[in-house]
């Protein structure tokens, strides 16, 4: 039986997409998953195929997270997946509306949804956030100033909550799935670098198993890191010198 058998697993943006694959995965290793995000019928039908429980809410809507937090009670993961784009944003020509829903949806949502479950979290003691993160973080010329801009905030928001929590039992993550075949990302050429769909499911079944909490605050790539033995045997080469974070190198 999986050490995560019957823990519960919080995870947004759900409905489809990556994190549909990753409630499926975590569904798989007998976990509760609850799965959340604004469409209620690809909500529900994953939910439905999973045995889980359907959210249907506003990620970027205080009142909607902590009533999805209510509803799954002590949740052992969070999985800060639900996000956003624009096709084809450039700064000059986009709504404003649009651009910051953006935002709202890629930063405020993650931090709405750790800062609902990390009092119980912090109560008990135990528990694991893992945030999506993305290349559009740091690569150059990787899109739309919208998403680039949320996904650098999430992953300097992922470090230092990291940091905050040290000591705690409540280890971040911070993942990027790669360039994974979605909804989002239809409009990439063919032959772009798409990442297969079960690479970061996989990671994120196994930071949430707990043999990688030394990790905490890192940034973990689900292609790159693909061989999670030899992610796990190279812990303590991370730590010792700052590798698989973002930094600025003067």
């Amino acid at each position: 039986m999986s050490e995560l058998h019957g823990r519960a697993a919080l995870v947004t943006g759900g409905g489809r997409g990556i994190g549909a694959n990753v409630a499926r995965e975590l569904a798989a290793a007998g976990m509760r998953v609850a799965v959340t995000g604004r469409t209620a019928e690809q909500v529900e039908a994953v939910a439905e195929e999973i045995g889980g429980l359907a959210l249907v809410g506003d990620v970027a809507r205080r009142e909607d997270v902590e009533r999805w937090v209510a509803e799954v009670g002590d949740i052992d993961l969070l999985v800060a997946n639900a996000g956003r784009n624009l096709r084809e944003e450039r700064a000059w020509e986009s709504d404003p509306a649009e651009w910051w829903n953006v935002l709202e949806v890629n930063v405020l949502g993650v931090y709405l949804s750790c800062r609902a479950v990390l009092p119980r979290m912090l109560e008990r003691g135990r528990g694991r956030i893992v945030i999506t993160g993305s290349g559009s973080a740091y690569l150059p010329h990787a899109g739309g100033t919208a998403y680039g801009a949320s996904k650098a905030a999430v992953a300097r928001f992922g470090d230092l909550l990291a940091d905050q929590l040290e000591g705690t039992g409540v280890p971040v993550f911070v993942v990027s799935p790669g360039l994974v075949r979605t909804e989002m990302t239809k409009s990439a050429p063919d032959d772009a670098p798409w990442t297969p769909p079960e690479c970061a499911p996989r990671l994120v079944r196994a930071l949430a198993s707990g043999r990688y909490d030394a990790l905490a605050g890192r940034y973990l790539h689900a292609e790159h890191d693909a061989d999670l033995d030899a992610l796990l045997a190279r812990i303590d080469d991370v730590r010792e010198h700052d590798l698989n974070a973002i930094r600025l190198r003067r």
